[in-house]
């Protein structure tokens, strides 16, 4: 499957597009709303970047608690309900006089709810598609992700700096329940993919048969973590340019929707497989230049340069069902979606601290650094593991 169109004439698909580009706008209008209301409270670096990031920190809890669910319970009544729960939790993060303590709280629990939404978002794409389809799919999903950021943050811009962060929330709110709505509507009724119940049980024992193969472990980690380091980068865009936050954030997105494009539909194959190294480099390093306090005009071309590599998470996730059994399918993607989210919000949390004790700039400057050395270690790893591959058999004929 080489062309969108052949995408949009696989049934369900278009309603799962629609209804996730939704929940993300929602998200994408919400969160730097939060973050906003939070720093006009508090006037914290710190408490900003962890209120944007909040839902994130609670992924680790719902991967190794609630995972083993994504496989086992019918897709469509779970998208629905969390993008139910979403919808009435951001509206109650509007209500005046709430403390700082509470809107954490309340994101927090959003986060436990949403952390079993990637394993079965993304088991229910794979499932939708023929195997060749998954990439492709993927990246029309990134594209629409960063195009929804694009005009969200655009949106969600105006609308703080115009009438209030709390009337950006409850748009927000409102693009959720559509998104409950249209999934209720669009998508059919499917089973689960895997049989037994849920339970903390079984998701350990999945996540430890995951993790047990290198080549697993060394791509989760190559999508957990020098990911999220640059997301905590991201996450301090409101403290470096407070009136400019917005333009940093919708050049991040169109960065990443040019790398989403090169990477799923422009690049062969036997080029894009070994490019995911040089595009997490590609990833971190203009955020070095930050150190040097650049303009937002030059902040906003590092940013859009440095989000191109975001396409690298296309490569792993390709690398990653290539080596994950068809029923741990959504298991993997939900495990994949959850330790980075997690990553996000721990990166965000560190962040936030370093630019408490320092500046913003200096802050996003380690966090790049410490991007680009973790990248470098994970491909030094795997260069090790190729080396010590043992031989193929020789062939039994001459």
């Amino acid at each position: 499957m080489r062309s969108y169109q052949a995408l949009f004439r696989v049934p369900e698909f278009t309603p799962l597009f629609l209804s996730t580009s939704l929940r993300w706008a929602a998200g994408t209008v919400a969160g730097p709303a939060l973050g906003t209301l939070v720093w006009m409270g508090t006037g914290s670096p710190l408490l900003s970047a962890v209120s944007m990031f909040t839902p994130q920190l609670a992924q680790v809890v719902g991967a190794t608690t609630l995972l083993s669910a994504a496989d086992r319970i019918a897709p469509r009544a779970a998208l629905t309900l969390i993008a139910l729960t979403y919808a009435v939790g951001t509206a109650a993060l509007t209500l005046p006089g709430l403390p700082v303590a509470a809107l954490l709280g309340i994101s927090l629990a959003l986060g436990l709810v949403a952390s079993l939404g990637g394993g079965v978002q993304w088991g229910l794409l794979n499932e939708i598609l023929p195997k060749d389809g998954y990439l492709l799919g993927r990246s029309v999903f990134n594209m629409a992700n960063g195009l929804t950021q694009v005009a969200g943050f655009a949106v969600g811009g105006v609308l703080v700096a115009v009438v209030s962060p709390r009337a950006a929330l409850l748009l927000a709110a409102l693009l959720y329940l559509l998104a409950a709505l249209g999934t209720r509507l669009g998508l059919g009724r499917r089973p689960p993919r895997a049989s037994g119940r849920p339970s903390i049980r079984a998701t350990w024992r999945a996540n430890a048969l995951l993790w047990s193969d290198r080549s697993r472990r060394l791509t989760f980690l190559g999508l957990w973590l020098p990911n999220g380091l640059v997301v905590g980068c991201e996450s301090l865009y409101v403290a470096y340019a407070p009136h400019a936050a917005g333009t940093l954030f919708a050049c991040a997105a169109a960065g990443m929707f040019v790398g989403d494009v090169l990477v799923g539909r422009v690049l062969p194959p036997s080029v894009r497989s070994r490019l995911a190294t040089p595009l997490l480099v590609l990833l971190a390093a203009p955020y070095t230049l930050f150190l040097l306090r650049p303009t937002v005009p030059v902040a906003a071309v590092a940013v859009t340069l440095a989000s191109v590599g975001f396409g690298a998470s296309l490569v792993q996730q390709e690398r990653l069902m290539a080596h994950t059994p068809d029923e741990l399918s959504g298991h993997a993607l939900g495990l994949h979606s959850a330790g980075m989210l997690t990553m996000q919000g721990v990166a965000a949390t560190l962040a936030g601290t370093v630019a408490q004790l320092t500046s913003p700039a200096r802050a996003m400057t380690a966090m790049a650094v410490a991007s680009l050395t973790v990248t470098g270690l994970l491909a030094l790893a795997g260069t090790r593991r190729r080396s010590a591959a043992p031989a193929p058999a020789p062939s039994a004929t001459p």
